[in-house]
């Protein structure tokens, strides 16, 4: 919602703001759900048994497509392949490995030149990330590519697990559907229209958690989703008040990674299992984790590279995550560096639950969650510096300089100066001698989309890549 709208909508009685909940979820409702939603489904689910070989072939004459429309129709790459043959280049665009790298800054300085000029944007869905990072990206989608992706989410989420679009579900998002500053219950609303509890992100304080509990139980909800530290959160406030008959279907988690011991917590307070889901606002990639543990790629929504300083390295290695999107081709985003840092696993790899759709190795965290020790070394992967520190609830690291690290933690039972010491010895570990001053919070801070990083790199851009290029040259 548009903050005017916002705030109107906080101002309207209970009753009118679940009627306005009602409104939204029914228009949302359309233009995610319609007459083909089965047959993309079916489609999907068809899918995931195909071979690498039927995949090359239907992803290679889809990007054919997408890149010809791209060079010819959105004014962005227009004028690059333009300028190119004006400087007399001759390669073509028609292989994807000839286009450059597409960065965020130039999706944010003029996101309306990746529009296709033969399409009407006051006809597509008008779309913009929470700008986590910086400046948000405006984004538009066709009614045809969102019914893609919630059809195929339902096929690759919901389905392996049991449920539907038509299950009653909670979740946990970035929307302020309650005013901020309210202090008592109820903290959600109730969309009929997409069977949706729609629980509030910014009010899941101890105190509050017991009436959240009962809002589950009230209505009868099937499967809970959302922000992984929400859904954390939630989780721990189910088993404070020692309920144990809550028995959800699944916890789907998305937009943060989750721990061993987030997904400890979730699955014993909702009895069942976790789906950990990657994906982005952008819509150039996603992926789904089955019963067997495995994060799926999907093959059609992208094509998903591995490179490292401009050149793709092979399953295995880790480097930054560049995708091609393959389904929006109204607004096409070609080898688009989306900020994450990850790997593929082997094109040999076989899942155990039987499906045949490509796998993620790792998404080792976003590149500016990367942090850098003195000598150049860039580190990632934090979560191994909390193992073994039960009573530290959720914890953020954050890099003040090369020198300085600052670990912000929220304390559980027992938490005192032994476990700040082990999580001061496990960094000092991984980042060398370094000074580590440990901040005790009631809550880690969250931004203005109800999400919080778990690893923060506050050096300057410059002096990042200065240490990259020092190390590049020592290599």
């Amino acid at each position: 919602m548009r903050d005017g709208i916002l705030h109107l909508y906080h101002k309207l009685p209970l009753p009118a703001r679940t009627l306005a909940a009602r409104v939204r979820g029914e228009y949302l409702r359309r233009w995610r759900y319609g007459y083909d939603t089965e047959r993309i489904i079916a489609e999907a689910l068809e899918q995931e048994t195909w071979s690498a070989e039927q995949w090359e072939r239907w992803q290679g004459s889809r990007l054919e497509f997408v890149l010809e429309r791209a060079a010819t129709r959105v004014p962005y790459y227009r004028d690059l392949w333009s300028k190119r043959r004006r400087d007399g280049d001759g390669r073509s665009w028609g292989r994807l490995e000839n286009w450059p790298i597409l960065e965020k800054d130039a999706l944010r300085a003029n996101a309306r030149a990746f529009i296709a000029d033969d399409v009407n944007p006051r006809r597509l869905f008008h779309e913009q990330t929470s700008g986590t990072t910086g400046k948000p990206i405006e984004l538009w989608w066709s009614r045809e590519l969102t019914r893609r992706i919630f059809g195929t989410a339902e096929a690759y989420c919901s389905r392996w697990y049991g449920v539907t679009r038509h299950s009653r579900w909670a979740m946990l998002g970035g929307s302020l559907i309650v005013p901020a500053a309210q202090s008592k219950p109820p903290f959600w609303v109730w969309n009929a229209s997409l069977n949706q509890l729609y629980m509030s992100s910014y009010h899941l304080s101890p105190e509050f958690l017991p009436s959240y509990v009962d809002a589950l139980i009230k209505y009868r909800v099937e499967h809970v989703a959302g922000y992984s530290s929400s859904v954390y959160q939630l989780a721990l406030g189910v088993l404070a008040t020692g309920r144990r008959d809550l028995k959800m279907a699944v916890a789907v988690t998305n937009a943060e990674p989750v721990s061993s011991q987030q997904r400890r917590a979730i699955s014993d307070a909702f009895n069942c299992v976790v789906c950990e889901t990657y994906g982005m606002a952008e819509g150039v990639a996603r992926a789904s984790q089955c019963k067997e543990g495995s994060l799926h790629i999907w093959p059609q929504i992208g094509v998903v590279e591995v490179m490292d300083r401009g050149v793709r390295v092979p399953p295995g290695e880790s480097g930054d995550v560049v995708c091609t999107g393959l389904w929006n081709a109204d607004m096409p985003l070609i080898r688009y560096r989306i900020g994450d840092r990850g790997s593929l696993a082997a094109a040999s790899t076989r899942c155990a639950c039987g499906r045949t759709l490509p796998v993620l190795g790792s998404i080792d965290g976003r590149d500016e969650d990367t942090l850098y020790t003195r000598d150049g070394r860039a580190i990632q992967r934090f979560h191994a510096v909390f193992i073994g520190v039960p009573e530290v609830i959720e914890a953020q690291v954050i890099q003040e300089s090369l020198d300085t690290i600052r670990i912000r933690c929220v304390p559980g039972p027992g938490f005192g100066p032994a476990a700040e010491r082990v999580m001061t010895e496990k960094l000092k570990d991984r980042m060398g001698d370094v000074e580590v001053a440990v901040e005790v919070l009631q809550t880690i801070p969250r931004g203005a989309n109800g999400k919080f990083r778990a690893v923060v790199c506050k050096l300057s851009k410059g002096d990042r890549e200065k240490l990259q290029q020092a190390v590049g040259s020592r290599t």
